[in-house]
């Protein structure tokens, strides 16, 4: 008797796959069915599928949905969660993210530290997909003989449109050499239903010794394994209208902050595996000191860090910011093109750990 896919089998494909607790009948049938939404305005797309024995059936109607090996392939192992795929001759890597309910803010949009996410994961999946991993987080096979990790010194994102929950968006990420010793990585985030850019960031990385914790230069063993990979194509530079990313940021001092929050304590579950603060973590940090009103007025459109060191678990924070513009924001008046300066440093040695600066433009209300 032919015998259903595991249920713990994921499908690699671009469309819906269906899986779930199978449940046999009278006649010793297996059979599985599983509703889902297809698209379309207020959920009118509905369809339903049923197998049985691995014939598909859509709507009643037959389908193959899951067994064609020109349209899907059922696996066992967790390539299957790796969705993306090379553009460009292998030198782009492309992915899709739905927007969870769990990614979005009191506005009903993905957040800042949402995109910053999204962004990591795809760069670590290219690098997965490459071929390239070692055993370290996104680190190459000849740097993990090295102990060798990256590290971002700097990043910036501009966001147009934030996407809203249910979204699909569609990111694209690249890499480029940055100096003697450092590495670029830019992104391009795509609406997958218009096909329009909403968002886009760059970045700037270096390689650090996980066990010493010291900077490195990159070997030319490593240099010879990325080279392949290299696209000299920046996303942020030329006709972008947004001011320079890389210029300097300001230090903030309690002289010029006009806002501080201490206490701020890393969990442990802001950790990552190279043993310190994930650097999308800050971002959650330089928001406690923004006000208020800013908050529910803005939307947050760019936001460059400079990360200046490490930070472990056991540092108390402090956040200070200061606006570049001290008039208040009401319900009923937003100020346009708003400009902040923020500071992430040590409670205890007042140490800096991020410098950032953002830009904020009020939010459209329906």
């Amino acid at each position: 008797m032919a015998t259903p896919a595991s249920q713990s089998a994921r499908r690699i494909t671009h469309r819906p796959c269906f899986f779930g607790n199978p449940e046999k009948t009278k006649s010793s049938i297996l059979s599985v069915e599983r509703c889902y939404n297809g698209g379309g305005r207020g959920g009118r797309n509905i369809r339903c599928a049923n197998a049985v024995n691995g014939a598909v059936k859509i709507n009643g109607k037959a389908a193959d949905v899951c067994s064609s090996a020109a349209q899907s392939v059922i696996v066992d192992n967790d390539d299957a969660f790796r969705l993306g795929k090379f553009v460009e001759g292998r030198l782009v890597y492309r992915q899709r993210f739905v927007i969870r309910s769990y990614e979005i803010g009191p506005d009903r949009t993905a957040t800042m530290e949402t995109l910053m996410n999204l962004l990591q994961e795809t760069a670590l999946n290219h690098v997965m997909s490459s071929g390239l991993a070692g055993d370290g987080f996104g680190a190459t096979r000849q740097m993990s003989l090295r102990k060798l990790i990256w590290v971002v010194t700097r990043i910036n994102i501009q966001v147009d449109k934030y996407s809203q929950w249910g979204d699909v968006v569609e990111i694209d990420t690249w890499v480029a050499s940055s100096g003697k010793n450092g590495m670029r990585r830019d992104w391009i985030i795509r609406d997958r239903r218009t096909k329009k850019m909403i968002a886009r960031a760059t970045s700037n990385w270096v390689m650090m010794n996980r066990e010493t914790r010291n900077l490195s230069k990159i070997p030319e063993e490593v240099r010879e394994e990325v080279l392949p990979f290299y696209l000299d194509r920046n996303i942020i530079a030329g006709d972008n209208p947004n001011p320079n990313p890389n210029r300097r940021i300001e230090k903030l001092t309690d002289a010029t902050a006009e806002s501080v929050r201490s206490g701020l304590e890393p969990r442990w579950s802001d950790m990552d595996v190279n043993q310190h603060v994930n650097n999308v973590k800050y971002i959650g940090w330089i928001l406690e000191s923004v006000p208020l009103n800013v908050l529910v007025e803005c939307h947050l459109t760019s936001i460059t860090l400079d990360y200046r060191r490490e930070c472990r678990q056991s540092q108390l924070l402090e956040s200070l910011t200061t606006m570049s513009s001290t008039r208040m924001l009401s319900p009923s008046l937003c100020i346009t093109n708003l400009q902040s300066t923020h500071l992430i440093r040590q409670q205890d040695d007042k140490a800096e750990i991020v410098r950032a600066r953002a830009e904020w433009r009020c939010k459209e209300h329906h």
